[in-house]
């Protein structure tokens, strides 16, 4: 159901932001390899951690880095010593907490640093953040990895902060397998955008009220993509995020005839099986309507959507950052679709670009 490139939107903020993310990727790969950590350091238990948005990146830094856990501060403001002992019981010894954030100034950001460097001295401290002026990029004991400040979105909803921030963690273990094929990435990106856009405003146009995302070895971003269109559509479409294999499990119950399914396929050709059993079992059954993320045009039928993969020939740890862009994308279009201004999203102030500070309470001690 090809349909010719129409203009991409130009008299939307979120959407130059989302634009200009293949232009801010190769800023980001420089600013990591100018850091030039010690390669001793991200050998060492490693923890990443972020709020919301910052906390899918970390979850998909995690997926391509062995020795780390993602741990959202949101989790790890709350937890014991002995829980993030037993998380990580190497912390005693050392490790590196690496902290992921836009604008550095949630609350939860400075105080996880806080509460690590009391509990855990020996841990050294790592942030990457998209804001020179943020409380985390000022504190004191945090080496700072400081992007390009473009990255630091002025829209409400995160998106060109949250590919570079992935893409810069996944460069601290993968910089040379990513500077060697991000140019053709970028490229791909920049032609995908407009090319795609009338389709992708036609998939919105036929959204009713939800849409499931599935993925196999992508979960982060399918959180992100869904958090994106709550974000963006202020809750008026729900999105559900799933793995092709889980989502038999109870969840296709949320399908109805109509609703859209977006579907990152795996570069991995074992999991393409079971996707694609997924695919065919769903059109039996008469449910939903498939978006095709891939390499293989023939996989769609008539009733499906096609949308060309961007980096498939990447492994699925390493593609969130890419493939993110064509998402965020629907998710605007989804914003307009459903009357919402996608530059000012949530006008009740129900969601606001940094959270609200709120009372950080003392550790309660045991008697």
């Amino acid at each position: 159901m090809l349909t010719p490139p129409s203009t991409y939107p130009t008299d939307s903020l979120l959407a130059f932001e989302i634009a200009q993310q293949p232009a801010l990727w190769p800023t980001t790969l420089e600013r990591v390899a100018a850091a030039g950590l010690p390669s001793e350091l991200t050998q060492s238990p490693v923890i990443l951690t972020g709020a919301g948005t910052s906390a899918y990146a970390a979850s998909a830094i995690a997926e391509a880095w062995p020795q780390a856990m993602a741990i959202p501060t949101t989790n790890l403001l709350l937890q014991s010593v002995a829980e993030i002992e037993s998380a990580a019981p190497s912390l005693r010894q050392g490790g590196l907490l690496i902290s992921l954030a836009r604008s550095g100034d949630s609350p939860e950001s400075t105080a996880v640093v806080a509460k690590i460097q009391k509990l855990f001295p020996l841990v050294k401290h790592l942030a990457i953040v998209c804001n020179a002026n943020g409380r985390l990029a000022l504190t004191a004991g945090v080496e700072v990895i400081l992007l390009d400040p473009r990255t630091n979105d002025r829209s409400l909803a995160m998106t060109g902060s949250f590919s570079n921030l992935t893409l810069a963690g996944l460069a601290l273990k993968h910089h040379e397998q990513l500077a060697h094929h991000l140019p053709a990435i970028c490229s791909r990106v920049e032609s995908a955008l407009p090319q795609s856009n009338a389709l992708i405003q036609e998939i919105a146009h036929t959204c009713k009220d939800r849409i499931v995302i599935l993925t196999s070895g992508m979960q982060a971003l399918a959180r992100e993509v869904a958090l994106k269109i709550i974000e963006l559509t202020d809750g008026r479409v729900l999105a559900m995020p799933e793995t092709f294999l889980g989502f038999r499990h109870g969840a296709v119950g949320f399908l109805r005839e109509d609703t859209p399914i977006l579907c990152f396929l795996s570069s991995d050709p074992q999991k393409r099986l079971y996707e694609e059993d997924m695919i065919k079992d769903l059109r039996g059954k008469g449910l939903g309507r498939l978006i095709i993320v891939g390499d293989n045009p023939s996989l769609a039928q008539q009733r499906d959507w096609y949308v060309p993969a961007i980096a498939p020939f990447l492994p699925d740890s390493l593609r969130t950052p890419f493939e993110v862009p064509l998402a965020q994308l629907l998710a605007y279009h989804l914003s307009v679709n459903a009357q919402v201004n996608p530059d000012d999203p949530s006008p009740k102030g129900t969601i606001t670009r940094v959270v609200r500070p709120f009372r950080i309470h003392k550790e309660l001690t045991s008697a």
